[in-house]
């Protein structure tokens, strides 16, 4: 896995084998460490019925969803969503996407991610492969060109709804994240991120992504929601508009949040806050 550092910033390639994230890979490999077994044992592959580079694939996806710990073990995240009486242990709901796609940003072991949504798409409205790698060969001084075309490969193959040239085959299945439309071609070889409407972005798991940031306190200006890195606007691609439109869902719906918006001052305001951010998800969305 090649590994950059530039400005104390850690910026991670490779590591998928070149498999984008299988609908039912996280669920299996959450299961197979909750019954005390390791992707190091002899007959892993044989239980999870996959091959060596997809064992170590499942392994990299769990780390870059932000499913384990330091310790490889199943995190709090992980058990509120594919425990067996987990909120949706088969990513039935677009809401488990939306928390997917958000932990896959936010958690940075695969770089990519997060460079695309919080950076490269602000300097690249539509955008390239090659323009990408030209960008990461900015950003860091040493980095390998293949290694960085090949995470775009998989970088379109999680987002876009169908395969490019139409044709199916093992390798050009649906991604895990496609429903959520957040990727679109303009031409062949030419993408942009989908900045508009969210109707399937639950206020909720805005919230969560609000609660669930270091960077915010109890006082957080409009600006910062919509540019900060990792913040809504930014991991979500919302348009002003859309945001402000849930933060109203959100104040309409819990009282100890409020909007302020006077003498020039834009600013979301929690009274309180839950001691845990899984609450919210756990109390408010219905399946």
């Amino acid at each position: 896995m090649a590994q950059n550092q530039s400005k104390a910033v850690k910026y991670t390639f490779s590591g998928h084998e070149s498999f984008h994230c299988r609908q039912m890979w996280l669920k299996k490999g959450f299961d197979h460490l909750k019954q005390h077994r390791s992707f190091n044992d002899p007959d892993a592959t044989v239980l999870l019925g996959v091959g060596k580079n997809m064992l170590t694939s499942i392994k990299f996806w769990l780390k870059s969803f932000g499913l384990l710990n330091e310790d490889e073990t199943p995190n709090a995240f992980a058990d509120f969503l594919f425990d067996n009486n987990g909120f949706d242990p088969y990513l039935e709901d677009d809401q488990s996407l939306w928390l997917l796609h958000y932990y896959l940003i936010k958690t940075n072991f695969s770089s990519i991610y997060s460079l695309i949504f919080n950076e490269f798409r602000k300097e690249k409205i539509q955008f390239t492969k090659d323009q990408f790698i030209a960008f990461a060969l900015r950003k860091m001084e040493q980095v390998n060109i293949k290694t960085v075309a090949d995470d775009f490969d998989v970088f379109k193959k999680m987002y876009l709804e169908k395969s490019e040239d139409g044709k199916l085959s093992e390798d050009s299945f649906t991604g895990l994240l496609s429903e959520l439309q957040l990727l679109r071609t303009k031409e062949k070889g030419v993408y942009y991120i989908d900045q508009g409407e969210r109707p399937t972005l639950s206020p909720e798991v805005l919230l969560y992504s609000i609660l669930d940031n270091d960077r915010y306190g109890y006082s957080i200006s409009l600006q910062s929601l919509e540019h900060d890195e990792d913040g809504p606007g930014n991991v979500f691609a919302l348009t002003r508009q859309e945001l402000l439109d849930k933060i109203e869902m959100l104040t309409s719906s819990y009282p100890w949040i409020t909007y302020n918006d006077q003498a020039g001052v834009k600013e979301i305001q929690f009274k309180e806050k839950p001691s845990n951010p899984l609450n919210v998800l756990d109390l408010s969305i219905c399946k």
